[in-house]
């Protein structure tokens, strides 16, 4: 067994991606199946002795681990069972974020090269046959696919599957959102860097600020309690964050800052990370009993709230404590790569392996398994990431 998984892994190292192109051919993801039949649910015990488990910050070791996790294809070598996937349905989007995109734009791929709504649904269902149980949607903007109310209610239509979120810019919400929740859709999350007007326009290189809170607050009126994502950056919004605690009095939402993280293009500076520990320390110069809520065993997001208030905010400390031990989530990019590390630069190509001509469901399966194996302990420190090739975030998804 030890040198199967060996051979499973050599094979997918010849068929790793470059950090951004040079992904593997059919051929050689069928020989990679053949290979890891037996390797993709098992190797995780075999890898054990060549890199150790996590410490205290996995929840349960890989014997408290239930059985059905323990020998899914969605299991790494590590003990972390993989229940989310993020599905990236377009590399187009109708906002220039500066630090999600150059401000020139991407280029973007034919559409030949990217998913099928078919490709999307039947990896999506394979996914969730082998454990995924929460599904969200992401892009570039994933409300510029016209068909996403449908696919939508085809996922919720899944047996298996518990929970459908989008994470969106909110510019179509008012004329979307009512379709959309009549499709199923369980939760959203609305990207907002900003309560003011111009600053919106400065950040996105767009306008629209208004119809993003108009989209806030319909999403209120139907019944969700939507999350509002906030990258705070230095000498740019962090004179915001009390701003934005204000806006959770009345509103229940869930307003998450996020650390700024490096990604090609968006021009990355140490100097302009806000930490979590710093923005704890402005809010309670204001609010005092500013206190820390509890959270459930696989949250990236620290939660907070000044009692009274009515929603509450969060913290994603991805850069300076990072939440890998209790990662369950893997990304499908919009061109059909696996990527199992948001910070990762290694791909798989899911899509190659799916239309080359007699590959199986069950070698998908395998494929899926074998790149999950490859998930390492956690991602590099934020000083190397900044100097590590990665898609820009506008063509991760989020």
């Amino acid at each position: 067994m030890r040198l199967l998984a060996k051979r499973a892994n050599l094979l997918l190292l010849r068929c790793t991606a470059q950090p951004v192109a040079g992904l593997a051919t059919g051929f050689q993801f069928q020989k990679l199946a053949t290979a890891t039949k037996s390797a993709a649910t098992g190797a995780q015990h075999v890898i054990e002795n060549e890199n150790k488990p996590m410490e205290a910050s996995v929840p349960q070791s890989q014997s408290q681990v239930p059985r059905a996790a323990a020998i899914s294809p969605l299991t790494d070598s590590f003990g972390r069972h993989h229940t989310y996937l993020r599905i990236s349905l377009t590399e187009r989007c109708n906002l220039r974020c500066e630090y999600c995109m150059p401000a020139e734009g991407v280029p973007l791929q034919p559409k030949a090269q990217l998913l099928s709504t078919e490709e999307v649904l039947r990896l999506a269902r394979i996914f969730v046959e082998q454990g995924v149980r929460k599904i969200r949607l992401t892009g570039g903007e994933p409300t510029v696919r016209r068909d996403i109310v449908e696919i939508v209610a085809q996922l919720k239509a899944l047996p298996q599957l518990e929970h459908v979120g989008i994470t969106t810019n909110g510019l179509v919400l008012t004329r979307m959102l009512l379709p959309l929740q009549r499709a199923g859709l369980d939760s959203l999350n609305i990207s907002l860097d900003t309560l003011r007007k111009e600053r919106f326009e400065q950040i996105t290189r767009r306008k629209g600020w208004e119809r993003v809170i108009a989209g806030i607050d319909l999403a209120i009126q139907l019944g969700y309690r939507p999350k509002v994502n906030c990258v705070l950056m230095r000498n740019f919004n962090e004179d915001e964050i009390c701003d934005f605690v204000e806006f959770t009095r009345d509103r229940p939402v869930d307003v998450r800052f996020i650390e700024y993280m490096p990604f090609t293009g968006n021009k990355w500076h140490t100097e302009r990370l806000i930490s979590y520990s710093e923005t704890v320390q402005i809010i309670r110069q204001r609010w005092p009993e500013f206190q820390a809520l509890p959270n459930g065993p696989n949250d990236t997001s620290k939660a907070y709230a000044v009692p009274g208030f009515t929603g509450q905010l969060g913290f994603i400390t991805s850069m300076t404590e990072h939440f890998c031990g209790t990662c369950n989530r893997l990304r499908l990019t919009a061109d059909g790569n696996i990527k199992v590390c948001l910070f990762g630069n290694k791909e798989f190509s899911l899509r190659d392996a799916m239309r080359a001509e007699g590959c199986t469901e069950q070698q998908l399966v395998e494929l899926i398994g074998a790149a999950v194996q490859r998930k390492k302990r956690q991602h590099a420190g934020m000083l190397n990431l900044s100097q590590m090739e990665n898609r820009p975030m506008i063509l991760i998804g989020g």
